[in-house]
């Protein structure tokens, strides 16, 4: 089988671009990762997620190993085959949800037991369990097992759960073992501390990784305090290995993290503004609920070629939502992957051109306009 690699064809300023080689294809960097919760990107078959222009997709340990179970999906082929992208997916460790979802949840050195969000059933997830879970799922990038504190949260918490979760990603590396073909990503936390974070970056380093993530962000603490990590973060990590902001976000957010050295993202926005009638557009988000809508037979964005800009009305979206209809939701999520797509490809042009900051002067131009007037 063929093996992983990750190999930088340009930068400008801190921004990077380039592209990580996997056994079932390239994914081009800076990337964007639509979010298939439980194995669907909701509202969308997988080849109109492809279709969008994205490389890869994100699944949720948490979620699958409750429902459907991974042994299920590794008797059924694999997530791959099991939800027909036959393209890289990278999976989470669960650690997360399990803070955010599950029900009692009891945290010790060994890992976390916790009752399932939708039968109160008991599991207990481990770096050794989560390696094994996703090993089962068969996705190509696995992230190790960690502990993510919501922020606020004082120093003494953070600095506990950093080295708790660098411990468990010595073991999390340790149960993964050789796997050619497959990627491991580190974890690194530490809040919005420096000198946690060198700590953190200094331990993972130490262990070894195919790619490190920048964790414990977008939990609370804001753009500003986010990009404030972000200006020393990625720098603490490895310049040759791919680094994975997780769970990022608004559009300003990701052009942000570009701008200072993240090559990877994923988060929910965009299909979830999608199903809640909310469009993201180059001139900032549109609320489609809006009677302003009503009787308007412009596109959504006249220079976007999704089948929502191209084929419908804002009329006619305005209506689909209030009438409940299921069109709506795969409109308008089609609509913002898509235009998510072109952001992360536009970024990837002008990291590429050297013209990184004029891209940036244009993107925060064009979204201080607004959106079209109305009729």
């Amino acid at each position: 089988m063929s093996q992983t690699s990750f190999t930088l064809s340009g930068r400008d300023g801190a921004a990077r671009t380039g592209v990580i080689s996997t056994p079932r294809g390239e994914i081009r960097t800076p990337a964007f990762m639509p979010v298939g919760t439980a194995a669907t990107v909701k509202a969308m078959l997988p080849e109109s997620v492809r279709a969008t222009g994205a490389d890869i997709l994100l699944g949720n340990t948490y979620h699958l190993m409750l429902r459907p179970g991974a042994e299920r999906v590794a008797r059924l082929g694999g997530l791959q085959k099991f939800m027909n992208w036959e393209r890289p997916i990278l999976t989470d460790s669960g650690g997360f949800q399990v803070m955010s979802l599950a029900g009692l949840r009891k945290l010790t050195e060994e890992g976390v037991t916790f009752k399932s969000h939708i039968d109160g059933s008991k599991h207990m997830l481990s770096p050794e369990s989560s390696m094994e879970i996703q090993r089962l799922l068969g996705s190509d990038i696995v992230m190790c097992f960690d502990e993510c504190p919501a922020l606020p949260a004082d120093r003494k918490r953070i600095e506990e759960s950093m080295r708790l979760s660098m411990r468990w990603a010595q073991r999390s590396r340790d149960a993964f073992g050789d796997r050619p073909g497959h990627m491991l990503f580190g974890i690194q936390q530490g809040g919005l501390e420096e000198d946690l974070r060198g700590e953190s970056a200094e331990a993972l380093r130490s262990i070894g990784f195919d790619g490190y993530a920048v964790g414990g962000l977008a939990v609370g603490e804001g753009q500003e305090a986010m990009f404030k990590v972000l200006d020393f973060a990625p720098g603490q990590l490895p310049e040759d290995k791919p680094r994975y902001l997780m769970g990022v976000g608004k559009p300003d957010d990701i052009v942000g993290a570009v701008k200072r050295g993240i090559d990877m993202m994923d988060c929910v926005l965009p299909s979830r503004s999608g199903r809640t009638g909310q469009a993201w557009t180059r001139r900032g988000m549109v609320n489609i609920k809006n009677a302003r809508h009503q009787d308007d037979p412009r596109p959504l964005d006249e220079h976007c070629s999704c089948p929502a800009c191209r084929s419908y009305s804002r009329a006619y979206l305005h209506h689909v939502y209030r009438a409940g209809e299921m069109i709506s939701g795969m409109l308008l999520t089609w609509h913002n992957l898509h235009y998510y797509q072109e952001l992360m490809q536009g970024l990837r042009d002008a990291i590429a051109g050297g013209t990184f900051a004029a891209f940036e002067e244009e993107f925060h131009a064009q979204r201080a306009e607004g959106d079209i007037p109305p009729l």
